[in-house]
């Protein structure tokens, strides 16, 4: 029988393959649905907040930044690299309403925090003539 083949940098680093999109990387997230909000909590561990831009364009929630490497000192040499560094971006597109100036974003403890409103669905009567 013969073992699966593995990548040559797989063996060394891990997998990234995953948590790396070209030359972007995708910080991982979850999106919650409360009685008054939609909340979005992304993982930025070392994530600076004048490193975050949040932005909203119709259904579009966009969130983009980079993360910056930490300066490695007197370092001789790298042993292992599993932490992605640089730019990234998420893009959710939001199916229920929500209410735009109410939108409030928050970084605390490695975790942004983006609270979406509920807004009311609308229902639009169609006359005759």
């Amino acid at each position: 029988m013969q073992s699966p083949k593995r990548e040559p940098f797989a063996e060394l680093f891990g997998d990234l393959s995953e948590r790396l999109l070209g030359d972007r990387w995708q910080p991982a997230l979850d999106v919650i649905e409360t009685q008054t909000a939609i909340v979005v909590r992304l993982e930025m561990s070392g994530v600076r907040s004048r490193d975050i831009a949040v932005s909203v364009d119709g259904e579009e929630l966009r969130i983009r930044g980079v993360r910056r490497p930490p300066a490695t000192g007197d370092a001789l040499r790298l042993h292992q690299s599993e932490i992605a560094y640089g730019p990234f971006e998420r893009v959710l597109r939001l199916r229920l309403p929500f209410v735009r100036e109410g939108i409030a974003a928050h970084l605390e403890e490695g975790f942004l925090t983006v609270t979406l409103p509920k807004g009311e669905r609308r229902t639009i009567d169609v006359g005759s003539e």
